[in-house]
């Protein structure tokens, strides 16, 4: 007599050979009936997306910047809410011809600086009258705005009280004033006080 693992192998053969052979009654030799199918488990590779912020993102990144991102951060966040877009070959190409543009539009501000600057330090003195008080003392002080008003009043150029670094006086002389044209570039400008 058979035994029951034995007619269950041969059921689940001929059910094999029926479901593969399409129903045919020709037999399909199998090499070996003990065959063994071994499964490996693959680490699942973490899918990510170059990206650029359209926006600020907090805990992410500033406008602008370059990231890679998980894709379902991405499609299930960011792209919704219209806060990145994925990085393509044309977009680099229009960032670095941007890129380009900011650079040189810089450069220009700071030539620009430089020339104001030299057109300031070659001026010579600026004199600022006064009412006079005992000695070289006089009433008052003089401030940046009073600066800015004579620069406007004799080059016709208009500044920001703001980049006006100019040390307190109260008494007549000699004084050195600074301008901040641009973060790289400092004008130096001599006032004369004097008192009518």
């Amino acid at each position: 007599m058979a035994s029951p693992l034995s007619s269950l192998s041969s059921t689940s053969s001929s059910l094999f050979h029926h479901t593969f052979t399409g129903g045919s009654k020709v037999p399909i030799p199998f090499p070996n009936k003990t065959a063994h199918f071994f499964v490996f488990a693959q680490k699942k590779a973490k899918k990510t997306r170059k990206i650029i912020l359209k926006e600020d993102v907090a805990d992410v990144g500033k406008q602008g910047q370059l990231l890679d991102v998980k894709a379902g951060f991405y499609r299930n966040f960011l792209l919704p809410l219209g806060k990145a877009q994925l990085v393509t070959p044309q977009l680099l190409k229009e960032m670095k011809i941007e890129e380009e543009r900011i650079e040189a539009e810089k450069r220009r501000v700071k030539e620009e600086a430089q020339q104001l600057a030299l057109i300031f330090e070659t001026v010579g003195a600026f004199k600022v009258k006064r009412k006079g008080g005992k000695g070289k003392q006089i009433f008052g002080s003089v401030t940046a705005q009073d600066l800015v008003d004579i620069i406007k009043a004799q080059l016709q150029r208009e500044l920001d009280k703001r980049i006006v670094d100019l040390p307190e006086i109260r008494e007549t002389g000699e004084y050195i004033a600074e301008l901040k044209l641009h973060p790289e570039v400092t004008a130096r400008v001599k006032l004369n006080v004097f008192a009518n």
